[in-house]
């Protein structure tokens, strides 16, 4: 299934249409109806995600499981870092993109230079 095929089940179950949800988003007549053809811009899928209460992933059809990953982790001074769109931000690494084992590598070493541990962040 593509991204708008989702989005149309997911709206189904809730009992509203895309059309109703695009108003309740604020986002431009028709602007869903047209990711079944192309890619999505990050910001009004996030937003459409946020709403559904999915990940951008589970939209995106990169992962069947539509819970929201939690990739936040807090340093010992109490500060919150977020790395749950590292995989969207990091795109490529001397011109090559980066595969999935690249990125999660990255997020290791954020987290160990910050001083948090793999247990400490779940």
């Amino acid at each position: 299934m593509n991204t708008y095929e989702i989005i149309k089940e997911l709206v189904k179950q809730r009992l509203m249409t895309v059309a109703q949800l695009e108003r309740t988003l604020d986002l431009s007549n028709g602007s869903i109806s047209k990711w079944a053809k192309s890619k999505p811009n990050s910001e009004p899928l996030e937003k459409v995600a946020d709403y559904l209460n999915v990940s951008t992933d589970y939209l995106l059809g990169r992962t069947d499981n539509p819970a929201i990953a939690k990739e936040t982790v807090t340093t010992a001074d109490g500060r919150i870092v977020d790395l749950s769109n590292l995989r969207e931000r990091v795109v490529l690494f001397d011109g090559k993109p980066l595969s999935d084992d690249d990125v999660d590598k990255i997020a290791q070493i954020i987290k160990l230079s910050l001083g948090v541990s793999d247990i400490e962040s779940k």
